[in-house]
């Protein structure tokens, strides 16, 4: 839950980035957060003040006490972490925890970076569009979506054990996926798993503003 609380958490934060992860957490958990809203077009990524929080002017930003950390992932798996009771992770050591983990990063590594391709382009105009290179970064985003649909032919989220900061990692990038058009052909399990996961009401709250 957002807050103006002084002590608790604060998230730097521009809507429709990675930011949107740790802040869907966030609200899964229900724990107080203030809530740094910054403005790219401002030059507010790119004042010194965000320069010393990221090196690279990006967001998200997350300060809990006298940590200061960056990586959307990161972000979200520590404070998976900090709030056991959330059980957003299963115990580490466990089997579920190993294939979380395998998930995460098999957004970041098998899905992201196609995606991050298929952005670039649209962006541009379309004279200066690759077709090869989005040809490319289509397939390589319909193999890796391919693969979830087996573990959400057979159950709705992605762990046994349940909803997990794996599904919310997964979910990003596929929403992602279907804002470019990239999800027409995945298989009905992971569209409806898409469907699902964009309904949940943390997911609703956090990209609401």
């Amino acid at each position: 839950m957002a807050t103006t609380q002084g002590d608790a958490m604060k998230l730097y934060y521009v809507p429709k980035t990675r930011a949107n992860r740790p802040r869907w957490v966030l609200e899964e958990l229900g724990v107080p957060y203030e809530l740094a809203r910054l403005d790219p077009k401002k030059g507010e990524t790119r004042s010194p003040e965000h320069l010393a929080r990221h090196p690279l002017g990006h967001v998200p930003v997350l300060e809990d006490g006298d940590l200061r950390m960056f990586e959307s992932v990161a972000i979200c798996l520590y404070l998976a972490e900090k709030f056991p009771q959330g059980k957003l992770l299963p115990p580490a050591g466990a089997p579920g925890r190993a294939l979380a983990y395998q998930w995460i990063f098999f957004a970041v590594t098998e899905l992201e970076p196609a995606l991050t391709v298929l952005s670039t382009h649209n962006r541009r105009p379309e004279a200066e569009r690759d077709p090869a290179a989005i040809a490319d970064a289509r397939e390589r985003v319909r193999k890796a979506v391919a693969a979830l649909d087996a573990p959400l032919s057979r159950r709705p989220t992605l762990l046994a054990e349940g909803f997990s900061v794996a599904d919310i990692v997964v979910a990003a990038c596929l929403f992602w996926a279907k804002s470019l058009g990239a999800l027409d052909d995945a298989h009905a399990a992971v569209r409806e798993y898409t469907d699902r996961m964009g309904d949940r009401p943390a997911r609703r709250r956090a990209t609401a503003d």
